[in-house]
């Protein structure tokens, strides 16, 4: 997951945090997380750069929307990152 920008991380787990959430939805949460609006010239490059690298897997809704669900190389990645992530932050009592 070292290859991915912030933003796609958190992409990666809005994604993993829904049952096949649509782009609109993807960027409907992020949203509440992040200060200031996302435009879909950010948004959708950025989960396409997702399914390329296999994290993510995109398929079709309907004629206009697609719906976007994690793989398991994605579900491995965030393991990985969370593991990675408590090494640095565990607090001892």
């Amino acid at each position: 997951m070292n290859d991915l920008s912030g933003f796609q991380r958190d992409l990666l787990y809005v994604i993993a945090g829904f049952d096949q959430p649509s782009g609109q939805d993807v960027k409907d949460e992020l949203e509440q997380y992040v200060d200031g609006e996302i435009n879909h010239g950010q948004l959708y490059p950025n989960l396409d750069t997702l399914v390329n690298k296999a994290y993510v897997e995109k398929g079709p809704i309907d004629r206009r929307t697609n719906y976007y669900a994690i793989t398991e190389k994605g579900r491995e990645a965030l393991r990985e990152r969370r593991g990675w992530e408590d090494h640095y932050t565990a607090i001892e009592a």
